[in-house]
C-alpha cells in the first residue's frame, strides 16, 4: 500500500508535537514491537492507530512517554528528544503528556478528587504527594476537570463506586489536570458498553476541539476511528502500513491494513 504523506491539518505550518524518526522496538525475547517508524503529529490533530491485536499499537502509544523504551531511533516531544532525556528534563517532558488506559489506573478506595489530582504528581515532591497537600489552585483544576467531563457531583464518592464508563471519565479528568499538550489514550473504550463508549468519546474529541489538546489513540472499532478521528494510521506487525485522512482510509485500504492483502491489486 503506497503510504500518503499528511501535512499539519492546522491552518497555519507548525512543527510536529510528536515525530517518530526509525524508531524501532525488539523485546527482551526477541519479539518485533516496532519496525522503523517514521511518523510527525501536529498540534490539535486527532489521531487514531488502528491494527490488529499485537500488531505495535500499544508499543507505538507507550514508547511517545517511555513507558516502553525504544531499541533504535528517536522520538522528539516538542522538538525535544524524550528518547535521549533524563532526570528533570525527563520529567519535565512527561508533564506535558497525559496518559489514559484501558483499565483506567485509579485508586479505587481514593476519593474521585484525589484520583484526579494525582494528575499534578509531576509538580510536586514525593513528601507532599504522600500527605496530599494540593495547593487551592491544582484542587480547583481538578474540580473544573471533572466538570468537563460530566462528574462535578462525584467530586468526594470513592472511585470504586463509580461504572466503568465513570471511572474512566476520572482518568480523563486526571489527564487534563495535568495540564498537558499530548494526551495519549490507549484502548480507553474496549472494555465499555456502545453507549458509554460515545459519552468517552465525546469528550476525549470535545477537549482535542476546545482545548487544542493533540490526540493520540488506539482504538479496536474502524467505525469510530472514522467518526471521530481527523486522521489514521494503520500498524501491522510493527510497522506503518498506512498513514492518511479519514476519509481517504476506505473498505479497500482498511482491508489491507488488518490482512496484509491489497484489495486493489487482488482485483487487477
Amino acid at each position: 500500500m503506497a503510504e500518503q504523506q499528511v501535512p499539519s491539518t492546522t491552518a497555519a505550518p507548525q512543527e510536529p508535537i510528536i515525530q517518530f524518526d526509525h524508531v524501532s522496538k525488539v523485546y527482551d525475547n526477541g519479539a518485533l514491537g516496532l519496525k522503523d517508524i517514521n511518523l510527525k503529529i501536529y498540534p490539535g490533530e486527532f489521531v487514531v492507530v488502528i491494527g490488529l491485536s499485537g500488531a505495535g499499537k500499544s508499543t507505538l502509544m507507550r514508547s511517545v512517554n517511555r513507558l516502553h523504551d525504544i531499541t533504535s531511533g528517536d522520538i522528539q516531544i516538542g522538538g525535544r528528544s524524550i528518547t535521549k532525556a533524563k532526570g528533570k528534563e525527563l520529567l519535565e517532558i512527561r508533564r506535558g503528556i497525559g496518559m489514559i488506559f484501558q483499565n483506567f489506573n485509579l485508586v479505587k478506595r481514593a476519593s474521585v478528587l484525589r484520583n484526579v489530582l494525582t494528575g499534578r504528581v509531576g509538580y510536586y515532591p514525593t513528601w507532599k504527594m504522600i500527605f496530599g497537600l494540593f495547593s487551592p489552585e491544582d484542587k480547583q483544576r481538578a474540580y473544573e476537570s471533572l466538570q468537563r467531563v460530566d462528574l462535578g457531583d462525584k467530586v468526594y464518592a470513592r472511585a470504586d463506586e463509580l461504572s466503568g464508563g465513570q471511572q474512566q471519565r476520572v482518568s480523563i479528568a486526571r489527564a487534563l489536570t495535568q495540564d498537558p499538550q499530548i494526551i495519549l489514550a490507549d484502548e480507553p473504550v474496549a472494555s465499555l458498553d456502545p453507549q458509554t463508549t460515545r459519552h468517552v468519546m465525546d469528550d476525549l474529541k470535545r477537549i482535542n476541539e476546545e482545548l487544542g489538546i493533540t490526540v493520540l489513540i488506539n482504538l479496536h472499532s474502524v467505525d469510530l476511528a472514522k467518526e471521530y478521528g481527523s486522521r489514521i494510521v494503520g500498524i501491522r506487525a510493527g510497522e506503518k502500513v498506512f498513514d492518511g485522512p479519514v476519509a481517504t482510509a476506505d473498505d479497500a485500504t482498511i482491508s489491507e491494513i488488518y490482512s496484509g492483502k491489497d484489495t486493489e491489486k487482488e482485483g487487477a
